[in-house]
């Protein structure tokens, strides 16, 4: 088992004590080109700050692959705020949206596209949780208690465990939970996992873009715990070999009309919709997940979309609570515990037909595959003639 190397806490208490004079400082929090979160701190004066009165700042985006080197600058457009966790009050959390120089998003700006689709099905009321799982591993890049050069027993006795033997470095789930709780995080819950060493915390109900905020900020408080612990976080979906479980990102989506009498049928028209999008899911839904969905270990396999009733071996879940009631919602068990929330909240609600024309049960429909650059006449052309087979 790797020895620890925790920080010097009590000798930073001394300093996090120190008046700051009027001023306060802000750590702002952006998604990298690999999918993982960077930071970096300024001072501004003492007042109570909305993200739009938060000023825009910029970083080297050659030295995170964000940008090239001879146009290395990447703007930081706050969006979120959230209480520091880590300094405490004052002092705040700033969300940013990567921007280019020349006024566009970054391309591994996906925040930009979300808050668009958000903001047209506003109306649907969406509602998501998001349940990520993860496991922390040493120095030596090995999950916490396996023994050097060897395995823990087999799976069993670890999910929701306690004691000795069956879980490991809890003190690092409390600390990470309590730093959520104080930023205003809508964490709903924790647990230990399948595999030794791997845990899992819920966040939400949340309401549109928030959803993919929190989450985002909520990792970022992960990793900063779990340096402070001398500890890594790993967020691959298969993060050990064999017969161990992978670790995903399971989505419960809602909309108004599920949660209400009737909803079931709304959830079982919007699985058909998804189902013929099963590829174009998968590849929005993480890197390696093709280890992870293997039919095996709780998951569906990545070739194939399925799904039943409180059936953890599908693609998407249905509790038994909403099948008996006749709403509720449902869990899409695809997407890979490394996947972006905007990302897989974006295509959970867009992948559907126009709201009015399911509505009135006619109308049209929206083929969004067409490139900007294709060619009008050939689009038509094999539309109408695929439409008429």
């Amino acid at each position: 088992m790797a020895t620890p190397i925790t920080s010097r806490t009590e000798t930073l208490q001394k300093y996090l004590k120190l008046d700051q004079k009027g001023m306060i400082m802000a750590e702002y929090v952006w998604v990298d080109a690999e999918g993982g979160t960077r930071s970096k701190s300024r001072t501004l004066p003492e007042k109570e700050y909305k993200a739009e009165d938060l000023p825009v700042w910029n970083f080297d985006g050659s030295s995170t692959n964000q940008a090239p080197g001879d146009n290395s600058d990447v703007y930081l457009r706050p969006c979120a705020v959230y209480p520091d966790p880590f300094r405490g009050s004052p002092n705040i959390i700033v969300l940013a949206e990567c921007w280019n120089a020349d006024g566009t998003p970054n391309k591994f700006n996906f925040r930009h596209d979300c808050v668009k689709v958000m903001d047209q099905y506003a109306d649907d009321e969406p509602w998501f949780g998001l349940e990520q799982e993860y496991t922390l591993l040493g120095s030596d890049d090995r999950p916490y208690g396996w023994p050097t050069g060897g395995f823990p027993a087999p799976q069993g006795e670890y999910y929701c465990g306690v004691g000795t033997g069956k879980v490991v470095q809890r003190d690092i789930v409390e600390a990470h939970y309590k730093a959520c709780l104080y930023a205003g995080i809508k964490i709903s819950g924790t647990n230990a996992e399948v595999m030794p060493a791997q845990w899992e915390y819920q966040v939400g109900p949340c309401t549109g873009i928030e959803m993919g905020d929190q989450l985002w900020i909520s990792r970022f408080f992960l990793h900063r715990v779990a340096e402070e612990f001398g500890a890594k976080v790993s967020f691959h979906p298969k993060p050990a070999k064999g017969d161990w479980n992978g670790q995903g990102l399971h989505s419960n989506f809602s909309t108004k009309s599920m949660r209400e009498e009737g909803g079931m049928k709304v959830i079982e028209e919007a699985l058909k919709r998804l189902e013929p999008h099963h590829v174009e899911c998968i590849a929005e839904y993480g890197e390696d997940n093709d280890l992870r969905l293997t039919g095996r270990h709780e998951t569906g396999s990545i070739d194939q979309f399925t799904w039943g009733v409180a059936n953890r071996g599908t693609s998407i879940r249905v509790p038994r609570e909403t099948a008996a009631k006749g709403y509720g919602y449902f869990e899409d068990r695809r997407p890979a515990s490394n996947a972006d929330p905007y990302r897989v909240t974006k295509v959970l609600l867009h992948i559907r037909v126009p709201r009015e024309t399911a509505a009135k049960g006619y109308g049209y429909f929206e083929d969004r595959r067409p490139a900007s650059n294709a060619d009008p006449y050939r689009v038509t052309k094999v539309l109408l003639q695929f439409s008429m087979v």
